[in-house]
């Protein structure tokens, strides 16, 4: 429709692809600007008229992580186009666990009343490590839920709707004092592996964490064994070291882990 609207349907032609699907040899020969959520290894140096890449989300370290990426492409980001849908993601994710909606509904399938109380989210304490704009919608609406939001961003500023912003260094004390600790931390080598059983321990038996960052920021073995052992209430994963996350993943089978 925009190119359409921008006069440009004569010049410009669209082809689009399921997943699943590989280009054609003509389409690897004439096209010059793609838009992928991911490729694979040998596909790029393929298209010889490819000049642009467009990812389909904030992170691009999949794609440079790929052994054969044209030197000469121009690779940019989404950055910014989920700061409506991931926030609404996000707090259906605290729903998800604060009210046991799930739990009525399989109640209802067997035909079983149960009595099950609903967790207040009201004057509960949201941690969130990496304050960026997704971040930042996700405090305005808990605010107006009556949460208190605190978290980490790399150089600390006063930001609306959270109470206190803190250093990564400091990370240990959002997590202590968190009873939902939400993950938007962006691929760096620094975040690799960085919700350890080390970092697991530091927040509350009680607390849930959400991980809706990136896969590699949590070491998968050290949060099974945490929710297995009560350490945590559990986590809800948006996000996995591999995607799709193959059937044979512990975290399918893992007790308290939604994914």
């Amino acid at each position: 429709d925009a190119i359409d609207a921008a006069g440009l349907a004569d010049r410009v032609a669209i082809d689009t692809l399921p997943r699943k699907e590989k280009p054609s040899a003509d389409q690897l020969a004439r096209t010059e600007a793609l838009m992928a959520g991911a490729v694979p290894a040998g596909l790029l140096p393929t298209m010889p008229k490819l000049r642009w890449a467009q990812a389909m989300s904030a992170g691009v370290e999949g794609w440079l992580a790929l052994p054969d990426l044209p030197p000469q492409l121009a690779l940019t980001c989404a950055r910014g186009t989920h700061t409506e849908s991931m926030p609404e993601n996000i707090i259906a994710a605290l729903f998800h666990v604060a009210k046991p909606m799930s739990v009525a509904v399989e109640n209802q399938k067997q035909g079983k009343w149960v009595h099950t109380v609903a967790q207040p989210l009201y004057s509960k304490t949201l941690g969130i490590l990496g304050l960026g704009a997704i971040g930042g919608e996700v405090a305005r609406i808990a605010a107006a839920l009556g949460m208190r939001v605190i978290g980490t961003k790399r150089r600390p500023q006063s930001m609306a709707n959270v109470a206190e912003v803190l250093p990564p260094e400091r990370t240990d004390e959002v997590l202590a004092q968190s009873d939902f600790v939400l993950l938007l931390l962006p691929a760096t080598p620094e975040t690799d592996n960085f919700i350890n059983a080390k970092r697991l321990v530091k927040m509350k038996p009680g607390a849930w964490l959400l991980n809706f960052g990136r896969g590699h920021i949590i070491k998968d073995d050290d949060l099974i064994v945490a929710a297995k052992e009560k350490k945590i209430a559990g986590a809800v994963l948006d996000v996995f070291r591999q995607e799709p996350l193959p059937a044979e993943h512990p975290f399918w089978k893992a007790e308290g882990i939604i994914v």
